[in-house]
């Protein structure tokens, strides 16, 4: 099972979930699932654009949950 480190990733960078929804142009309701729900799995579209605007890969956003 994987999980996604997307908040994790951006606290580290300084991105509210504000800031980052407009950097990744990604919706503030689909962010908020993001960050909220383990169980959603967003789009490979939303986690390319969440990763640009964070500026690192997707690989990143991702850990496997062991």
């Amino acid at each position: 099972m994987a999980r996604l480190r997307v908040k994790e990733v951006a606290q580290q960078k300084g991105f509210s979930r504000g800031k980052l929804s407009r950097a990744a142009d990604v919706d503030t309701n689909t962010l908020k699932r993001v960050y909220d729900d383990p169980d959603y799995s967003p789009t490979l579209a939303t986690l390319e654009k969440l990763a640009k605007a964070l500026g690192v890969k997707i690989a990143d956003l991702i850990e496997e949950d062991t």
